[in-house]
């Protein structure tokens, strides 16, 4: 059970974390900690933003709403491949997923972003709306 807004952060870095050390690997960026792109080679940045809380009715358990936004950043000029693969690695552990007492619903993307921040970078962003149930 989820019981604190870290435990879902946790829970929710923790899944991107493991899916990017797998081959290919690649680096990730989260929220508030130091990070350098590298130079044309291609990451992801992960960010968390909590929404609505509200006592869930039967329960003794808060309903948080939230969103997990992911940016993928590929090198530019060399066609939307490379990030859309990316993109495909982190939408299917997102997409509908029910883990630590979250629940995701449908993961929108890859949505192209322009212009990309940082530059020079192809940038897309996957967006997934959740719930979790707090003690």
């Amino acid at each position: 059970m989820s019981s604190t807004y870290n435990d879902v952060r946790a829970a929710i870095e923790g899944r991107i974390a493991t899916e990017m050390a797998l081959s290919p690997a690649y680096p990730v960026s989260y929220q508030n900690v130091p990070f350098t792109p590298p130079n044309n080679t291609p990451w992801v940045q992960a960010f968390i933003r909590f929404g609505d809380n509200n006592y869930a009715t039967l329960t003794s358990f808060n309903r948080q709403t939230g969103t997990l936004v992911v940016n993928v950043f590929t090198p530019q000029g060399q066609g939307t491949a490379a990030n859309f693969t990316i993109a495909e690695r982190i939408k299917d552990k997102f997409d509908r997923a029910k883990f630590s007492s979250i629940i995701f619903d449908a993961a929108s993307g890859p949505a192209q972003v322009t212009p990309a921040a940082p530059e020079p970078y192809f940038q897309t962003q996957l967006t997934a709306t959740f719930e979790a149930y707090l003690d």
